[in-house]
């Protein structure tokens, strides 16, 4: 292992490249004609998206000759979610792209292209994208940084052995991960079975702004002074991925945590929801509330309140919250959006009876989830290790 060669992508490489905007060419997309493939057309693991697919006309396409795709290209993205990777398949094509995605086309017996997909997603070619980091406020990679980037090449043989373990792995991940979405799916889909079309009402529900059925406020908008010991504040940022994580918190002192609290008092079941850049994405607090917060949209409930948590939350979570709410987003690079937005959404409102059925199946759903979500960290965990093993501690 402590012999294998490295060498520069370029040395494997036979052509190296990038596309064009069309419109930079006066060429405009249309409904239908070539593939054209942007980053979004591809998930984090390189999983084709036909659905997010554009389309140039043969014209467009002959005139961008120099990104014109072939079966077993490797895609690299160098701007945006920068380091996805996906090999180009006949499924794809024909295809072109822009300058958001590196060509990377390589043509050798000697070589196994899972391989170097596998490397190009591996902790060696991050590494040398921080380094490259360091001291700079954004990272920009250019097709230069493509070139020079050292990869370790084994025998094909071996190259072959790994690609297999590490997809083994990875298919498994692939697989929890879309029983999360499913599950996820089974909740949306019981939701509209008992609301209907928010917009419609089929059912002849009354309606009426969230702020009037929810205590709707939020956190503070200041600065409080930040000290070595004290209580965590929440901020839009400590709310993400379905979960509050206190890990990044910075600390207030007493008297602004109980300052703050005054109005903002975080209680078990509230549904907390960030107002600023990653917007939306509730959770419900589930955790002894013993934080302040800022930034953040606070969801009370009361005793004779007509709505529960369970319910609010699903509902903040809909297509309908998205085309009424989020739609609307205000900001340039910082989005955010205001407790008038949140307070005025207008609802219908189930009966109790029917809220309190669908929360015993999101319970239940959720139920499900932990066991699927502890599969997956299990499974992330090894392929993680196996990282550390073949491409960290021996490559």
């Amino acid at each position: 292992m402590d012999t294998i060669k490295r060498v520069k992508l370029s040395e494997i490489a036979i052509l190296i490249t990038k596309g064009t905007t069309p419109t930079t060419l006066g060429y405009s997309f249309q409904d239908d004609g070539v593939n054209f493939l942007k980053i979004e057309c591809f998930a984090e693991n390189g999983e084709f998206i036909k659905e997010k697919v554009s389309y140039i006309s043969d014209e467009c396409h002959e005139k961008l000759k120099r990104s014109q795709l072939k079966n077993g290209d490797i895609l690299f993205s160098i701007a945006g979610a920068i380091g996805r990777v996906a090999v180009v398949t006949e499924e794809m094509l024909p295809a072109n792209t822009n300058q958001a995605l590196a060509i990377v086309r390589i043509n050798s017996e000697d070589i196994y292209l899972p391989y170097i997909k596998l490397i190009l997603t591996s902790p060696i070619i991050k590494a040398q994208f921080e380094r490259k980091k360091q001291g700079v406020a954004q990272l920009n990679i250019s097709l230069k940084d493509i070139n020079d980037l050292e990869i370790p090449l084994p025998e094909k043989s071996m190259q072959i052995e790994y690609a297999t373990l590490f997809e083994n792995v990875s298919n498994i991940i692939t697989a929890r991960q879309q029983e999360l979405q499913k599950l996820d799916e089974l909740v949306k889909a019981r939701f509209v079975e008992m609301c209907g079309d928010m917009v419609l009402n089929p059912n002849h529900w009354e309606r009426v702004p969230l702020g009037k059925v929810c205590d709707v406020r939020d956190g503070t908008h200041d600065s409080p002074q930040y000290c070595a010991e004290g209580y965590p504040l929440v901020t839009s940022k400590n709310v993400t991925g379905g979960h509050i994580d206190m890990s990044g918190c910075n600390l207030i002192c007493k008297e602004d945590y109980d300052k703050i609290n005054e109005r903002s008092k975080v209680d078990y079941g509230d549904i907390l929801m960030p107002m600023i850049g990653t917007v939306g994405k509730p959770v419900v607090v589930d955790i002894v509330a013993d934080f302040a917060i800022k930034n953040v949209a606070l969801i009370k409930f009361h005793n004779d309140s007509l709505v529960n948590n369970i319910f609010v939350k699903t509902l903040l979570e809909s297509d309908y919250f998205d085309r009424t709410v989020i739609s609307k987003i205000r900001g340039g690079t910082q989005k955010f959006i205001s407790l008038g937005d949140i307070r005025g959404l207008e609802i219908c409102l189930p009966p109790m009876a029917s809220q309190n059925e669908f929360s015993k199946f999101v319970k239940q759903i959720d139920k499900s989830k932990f066991v699927v979500q502890q599969a997956l960290d299990k499974a992330q965990t090894l392929f993680d290790s196996l990282m550390q093993k073949y491409f960290i501690n021996k490559l």
